[in-house]
């Protein structure tokens, strides 16, 4: 079957994914001057997402995609297999062509292509909801063609990568209105990190509304939930902490699910891409749903029946008394729920607390955490940073430190979770207002950008960040790997990225 990838997936599936990734190309390209259909925005959004990192790892359920993308495309130019013309136009992409190509355009199509899967898991969540956003699916038919397109320059492609920057903070702000309107306005919460005796699920991912359909669906059953991973927050929205069976969070970062859950006396049930490869000491007791899928395990389809995972909680019966599963560094609760609402609130106190030199730094530490050595940096580097700093944070490299006992500045809680990778949206809208407080440029704030890096959200975050112009933005626990040296070079030295070296050297080099 060849080697598993770093994220456990079969050389066979990756080829697949590539397939997917090809025929979605085929697709966009074919639609250039027709009139689209609902049937193939939706598709190119859960096509795209189904090859983000840790979605699926099922070769079967990649080509029912594979083959929809197939017969889309075939409606639209349905004389196209018999025309004889060499225009190649909706002919399926061949993506050696693109690891093949030069190494700056390979490295700008590969920001593009990574990009958008990132911002097709936003879309999509979204879209489940009952969102969507026109300019958003126009850029995903304009970024597929363009990884297509084999006479595009460096200079044909790089508007089209600072482009993708500007369109995913729409689609974080279409989600972020989704999310608001179906579930309220966050607000903090504190979150127990222990478990209660008795039955319980353990649910993993990042889909809000089916965190909300299996409280639906428990509600009265005896049946408690925790949240795992990026779940966490959904403690903060209301219509979903009014439900008292939601009791806490189980375990830390997704990378550590492996050990975390063997022998887990309770069923866990995937929504969205962190999904390992299931060890045998529980993979009877994972259930998928969505687009998230691995073989051998059981899928729960589209009509969201979670029967199967409630049947399995009743007969593996959880704890026989309370456990408690510290985080990383030992501490039993944590809080989230500060969405730009709650720190918005708090900008006066702020402001008034950097005047008064009370506040000297705020830093936003946060991003995809992984397995990789060095990340234990961003626990260090919130350790370190001085009693005068507040640490803003988001996202499941919150993990690394979310249970510290920081204390308080001004009264404000000195860490604060806003949420799930996608709430840069509202960190963004809190440095923008604290700059109107301040009357200078998001640049001039004594603020600083402090990012852990591994998956194909963090692109799309990134290039919105670009986009926006914001500089000195601190990153790791390595560059991107897929950036040739001149594109690299391009971007540290336009946006003055820096990599991070060791938390006592850029603690004091932000604060000189």
């Amino acid at each position: 079957m060849g080697k598993a990838g770093v994220c456990g997936k079969t050389a066979a599936t990756a080829r697949i994914q590539d397939e997917l990734t090809g025929a979605l190309i085929g697709l966009a390209r074919a639609s250039e001057g027709k009139d689209r259909s609902p049937e193939a925005d939706r598709l190119i959004v859960r096509g795209l997402f189904a090859t983000l990192t840790n979605v699926s790892f099922d070769d079967s359920a990649l080509n029912e995609l594979l083959a929809e993308a197939g017969r889309l495309k075939h409606s639209l130019s349905p004389m196209c297999g018999s025309c004889t013309a060499d225009c190649s136009r909706t002919e399926d992409f061949d993506m050696n062509r693109l690891w093949s190509e030069d190494e700056d355009i390979r490295s700008l199509k590969s920001l593009i292509l990574f990009g958008m899967r990132g911002m097709a898991a936003y879309a999509y969540h979204a879209m489940v909801l009952g969102h969507e956003d026109r300019g958003v699916m126009d850029y995903f038919y304009k970024g597929l063609s363009a990884v297509g397109y084999d006479s595009y320059t460096v200079q044909d492609l790089l508007p089209i990568v600072m482009e993708l920057g500007a369109v995913n903070l729409d689609c974080m702000a279409l989600l972020d209105r989704a999310n608001r309107q179906a579930f309220g306005i966050p607000a903090p919460a504190q979150v127990s990190l222990t478990v209660e005796q008795g039955p319980f699920i353990v649910i993993s991912g990042h889909d809000l509304h089916d965190l909300k359909l299996l409280l639906e669906q428990t509600q009265g059953r005896g049946i408690n939930i925790y949240t795992h991973g990026e779940m966490l927050p959904a403690h903060a929205y209301p219509e979903l902490r009014k439900y008292s069976h939601l009791k806490g969070n189980f375990g830390t970062a997704w990378q550590n699910q492996q050990k975390e859950f063997s022998d887990l006396p309770a069923p866990v049930l995937f929504t969205t891409n962190c999904l390992m490869p299931p060890k045998p000491s529980y993979s009877d007791r994972v259930f998928t749903t969505a687009l998230v899928s691995y073989p051998g395990i059981v899928h729960i389809d589209g009509r969201k029946d979670f029967s199967p995972v409630i049947q399995k909680a009743l007969e593996l019966g959880g704890f026989k008394e309370d456990v408690t599963i510290p985080g990383i560094n030992g501490g039993t609760k944590v809080t989230t729920g500060f969405g730009r609402e709650a720190i918005l609130a708090a900008a006066g106190t702020v402001a008034q607390a950097v005047r008064q030199n009370r506040l000297r730094h705020i830093f936003l530490v946060g991003g995809c955490d992984g397995a990789r050595p060095g990340r234990n940096y961003y626990t260090d580097f919130v350790k370190q940073a001085p009693e005068d700093t507040l640490i803003l944070t988001l996202a499941c490299g919150k993990y690394r430190f979310n249970d510290l006992e920081l204390g308080t500045l001004a009264g404000i809680p000195r860490l604060l979770d806003m949420g799930q990778c996608n709430d840069a949206f509202g960190a963004i809208q809190v440095a923008a207002a604290l700059a109107e407080a301040f009357g200078c440029q998001v640049n001039d704030l004594p603020l600083t950008l402090v990012l852990s890096w591994y998956e194909q959200k963090a692109v799309c975050i990134l290039l919105s960040l670009l986009h926006l112009g914001i500089r000195n933005i601190y990153l790791g626990p390595t560059l991107p790997a897929f950036l040739s040296p001149a594109i690299l070079e391009y971007l540290t030295e336009q946006f003055e990225i820096h990599p991070i070296s060791t938390p006592e050297h850029d603690l004091a080099a932000i604060l000189a």
